[in-house]
């Protein structure tokens, strides 16, 4: 019976019609000829494991449009989405993902669907040094999937991509600042280095952009801005380049960061940070 399955799987994989496109752009589009849908998943599925995902993609769309109400037009939508993402074509695997969660947004895929929407726009995260739109893309698809399923793998997977992400999104933040603190437009250098400040205190950049407040505030001749920005940084990074930095410039001011009570470091950071904790 075995032997039977393997030979039908066979005569109907060489029934298989590949018809080119006239234009080179487009993706090639399989024949329409009715096969079983065991079948037809079966090869997808083979081509996936071959890594050919152009002809998986067709396998999986072609369950669809033949069987488009069964559990396997289901599961060939999330497929073809992951087919797509592999083969890095990521704003298809997006389109894709998308589809699958507007006819099933309750389906058994729908936390991987929303998972693999995140990972495309992760994947296509730039250098800091330009636009930033994927990246903000990325960190509400990530936050997205921890919101919609904290306790899944999806969502640990997501939570330390997120790290990133901030990470990516605080550096955007620091370039922009100090290209306004070279120009010494400080009022909008001030306002970047308490954005990151603010909302992206536990990444990398932190430090640097308290340590930026300091130089800003003194170049400005608002002493208790500096030592308060200084105080938060040593209190918060105390072993940082950064911190070393801010007392040298606070000393020779006639400034001690250090000696700031604990009531007096709050209240300089709501002075310092409007709105923050």
């Amino acid at each position: 019976m075995r032997k039977v399955h393997q030979i039908l799987l066979a005569t109907s994989v060489a029934s298989l019609v590949l018809t080119a496109c006239q234009n080179n752009n487009r993706r090639q589009e399989l024949a329409y000829v009715e096969r079983p849908v065991e079948q037809l998943y079966a090869r997808a599925t083979d081509e996936m494991d071959k890594r050919d995902y152009d002809t998986a993609i067709l396998l999986f769309n072609e369950v669809e449009r033949q069987h488009p109400y069964s559990e396997w037009a289901r599961r060939s939508s999330l497929m073809s989405a992951f087919a797509a993402y592999e083969s890095r074509k990521y704003d298809e695997a997006v389109g894709t993902a998308q589809r699958y969660l507007s006819l099933n947004p309750a389906g058994q895929g729908a936390s991987y669907a929303y998972y693999l929407i995140a990972v495309s726009h992760f994947d296509q995260i730039m250098d800091v040094g330009r636009d930033q739109k994927t990246t903000e893309l990325a960190r509400d698809a990530l936050l997205d999937v921890v919101r919609r399923y904290p306790e899944t793998d999806y969502a640990r997977d997501a939570s330390v991509k997120l790290d990133m992400v901030r990470d990516q999104l605080a550096g955007k933040e620091m370039e922009i600042g100090r290209w306004y603190l070279r120009r010494n437009q400080h009022l909008s250098a001030i306002n970047r280095f308490r954005t990151v400040v603010k909302d992206y205190d536990t990444t990398s950049h932190a430090p640097e952009a308290l340590h930026r407040l300091v130089e800003v505030y003194l170049s400005m001749g608002l002493k208790q801005e500096a030592l308060a920005a200084g105080a938060v940084l040593g209190y918060n990074y105390p072993d940082t380049v950064w911190y070393r930095y801010s007392y040298r410039l606070l000393s020779g001011q006639g400034l001690a960061p250090e000696g700031a009570t604990e009531a007096q470091k709050r209240t300089w950071l709501e002075r310092l940070i409007p709105g923050g904790n």
